[in-house]
């Protein structure tokens, strides 16, 4: 069990890598690349245009917006050159619910992908829109890094304390742990994120967690005994 535990605590561990040396980075610089694009100048070519902001004008042929589970906000436009296509949103609002078929709207593309639609001054994002949601992403890397944090030291024990392993246990110490490593990343990661905290103020709460528990798991096993 110790073993297996220590070889399963690589999968979460390669996860946060990516999450942080790949996914992160490649997020950050593709924000700013878009923050920094500026409207695409006059007959363009197709090759320079992909860097700047293009605008093009559609007809709305058909609108879903369905919530629930599952949701799905689209709108399928339709060009003058018989061009059709589908835009994606993550919700009805502002734009969306408003449309009917059709409607005119402005497209404005960007690495040819449509990343908002706009009409009479109303505008939202679609799906393709690069957002500034970094922290969300961080606290995926972080919440994996922690599980294979735990499930390493727990697979360390039981190797080298094969007999007296207690209190690192599934239940209730490692599934205690894997509660709290998700609502310190979700819960205060990233609230930590907006008002500034830094992020290392996280593990640092998950460590000092893990270590009352053990403290209170060790007390009350020896108390029984």
């Amino acid at each position: 069990m110790g073993v297996l535990l220590i070889l399963s605590s690589l999968i979460p561990a390669v996860l946060s890598y990516l999450v942080f040396a790949t996914w992160l980075p490649s997020d950050r610089e593709r924000y700013r690349d878009y923050q920094a694009a500026e409207p695409c100048p006059a007959h363009a070519t197709a090759q320079a245009a992909r860097g700047c902001l293009s605008t093009w004008h559609f007809t709305v042929v058909t609108t879903v917006d369905k919530s629930g589970k599952p949701s799905k906000y689209e709108a399928t436009l339709k060009g003058a050159d018989s061009w059709r296509g589908v835009v994606r949103f993550g919700n009805p609002g502002p734009l969306l619910e408003r449309l009917k078929p059709g409607d005119r709207v402005t497209a404005t593309v960007w690495h040819r992908d449509i990343v908002v639609l706009s009409k009479d001054g109303v505008r939202q994002n679609s799906s393709e829109a690069p957002r500034d949601e970094l922290q969300m992403n961080a606290a995926v890397g972080m919440l994996a890094a922690l599980v294979a944090v735990e499930a390493f030291v727990f697979g360390s024990v039981r190797l080298v304390r094969p007999r007296d392993y207690e209190p690192f246990t599934w239940n209730p110490y490692g599934a205690q742990l894997l509660i709290i490593s998700a609502v310190a990343c979700f819960g205060v990661g990233l609230p930590a994120v907006w008002i500034g905290i830094p992020w290392w103020t996280v593990p640092l709460l998950v460590l000092c967690a893990a270590g009352l528990m053990h403290h209170r798991l060790r007390r009350r096993a020896a108390g029984g005994a």
